[in-house]
């Protein structure tokens, strides 16, 4: 699993990269995915933290709940590797 990961996060942003040089409609297309994966990432952590400060639990015990929520980790891992692809953009664009 670890190397899935490692091998992942540096395949798919480099996916992403040739794919918008061949079809550049994708880039408007990751654009939008990261827009709405920044949302649900943020939203989703905001709203855990508002549930804890409402109920006056303890902090570090009830926050990592958010992190078994799929939506939270499909969105993260998605803005993970969309910055690697814009860090991979920005250096080709500065040639």
């Amino acid at each position: 699993m670890k190397l899935l990961i490692l091998v992942g996060s540096l395949l798919v942003p480099v996916g992403m990269f040739w794919l918008q040089t061949v079809w550049p409609k994708s880039r408007l297309l990751f654009n939008v995915i990261a827009i709405i994966a920044a949302l649900i990432f943020g939203d989703l952590a905001a709203i855990a933290i508002q549930q804890i400060i409402h109920d006056n639990t303890v902090f570090m015990t009830n926050i990592h709940g958010v992190l078994l929520n799929p939506f939270f980790l499909v969105a993260g891992s998605y803005f993970g590797v969309y910055i690697i692809y814009r860090m991979i953009l920005w250096t080709s664009v500065e040639r």
